[in-house]
């Protein structure tokens, strides 16, 4: 009997209940943290991406892939805030002053800087 172009290739089966099944296997890929902007981005290719989630996936680089996204958008993320709180003149004495001030403009700052990152890094 012939090879099929799966043996051919390297490929191996297994029987079960009289039925040959290819040994499929996804490539080891080192595990890294995956912290919440590599999770948004996942979430992002599985519902909009479906393609690259796949081919990522399949690959062996998914992982990689969202921990270094997840890195890139954490950094841009603490850039903006240090930016914006300089612009605004948010300080450590306003801090010290008037705690509830502070605080207030300390998330809206962090609520804009993570509309940036969104748009920049997540959702595209």
């Amino acid at each position: 009997m012939a090879k099929s172009l799966f043996e051919q290739l390297g490929g191996t089966y297994h029987e079960e209940s009289g039925y040959f099944i290819p040994d499929l296997r996804l490539p080891v890929e080192e595990e890294q943290l995956i912290g919440i902007w590599g999770q948004r981005h996942l979430d992002y290719l599985k519902q909009y991406r479906r393609v690259a989630y796949t081919n990522l996936l399949t690959s062996g680089k998914l992982n990689t892939y969202l921990a270094d996204i997840d890195r890139q958008a954490q950094e841009r993320f603490e850039k903006l805030i240090e930016g914006m709180k300089q612009a605004r003149g948010i300080t450590e004495q306003l801090k010290a002053e008037n705690a509830l001030e502070w605080v207030g403009q300390l998330g809206n700052i962090r609520a804009c800087a993570r509309e940036i990152v969104n748009e920049e890094i997540i959702y595209t």
